[in-house]
């Protein structure tokens, strides 16, 4: 009986406080999302940072795909957002997706910005504990006036 209690003391006990790696000093993931008004697929000079949109953290297992970790946040009158996440996620895959738009008529998710991946352990070398998502993006209804012109700045030439 005592040696079944020292396997388990030496063997599951590791193993369960390491499936909770909390850390010392919380990270952070940071970003933006924006509201696309011409509909271009990137931002451009119309684009509009959006306060309200909701957002969220996502982390998945890397062998099973299975979701392990979510947390939810909101973007303050900037557009920008923080999500504070406490544990270590070494093994895993992990996004700021986009959840869902504050502005109604900005409310489709912009095909390939509608996530970020972000690296969320403290293993890997980076110093800051602040990881920086890609900005995200919802497309506008319809095109702002003045777009056309806009994206014909952005048009090549023929030579």
């Amino acid at each position: 009986m005592a040696k079944v209690l020292l396997l388990i003391a030496l063997c599951v006990l590791p193993a369960l406080v390491s499936a909770t790696r909390m850390v010392k000093n919380p990270l952070v993931v940071q970003g933006q999302v924006y509201c696309d008004r011409c509909r271009a697929g990137f931002e451009t000079p119309k684009t509009r940072n959006m306060a309200g949109a909701k957002v969220k953290v996502e982390c998945s297992d890397r062998k099973t795909g299975q979701v392990v970790y979510k947390k939810e946040g909101y973007t303050d009158s900037t557009g920008h957002y923080k999500v504070v996440v406490s544990e270590d996620h070494l093994d895993e895959i992990c996004d700021a997706i986009l959840v869902k738009s504050s502005q109604p008529d900005c409310a489709k998710m912009s095909p390939g910005r509608e996530r970020a991946r972000v690296i969320l352990t403290n293993f890997n070398g980076i110093a800051s504990n602040t990881r920086f998502a890609n900005a995200m993006g919802f497309m506008a209804d319809e095109a702002d006036a003045g777009c056309a012109e806009i994206m014909k700045l952005y048009q090549e030439e023929d030579v």
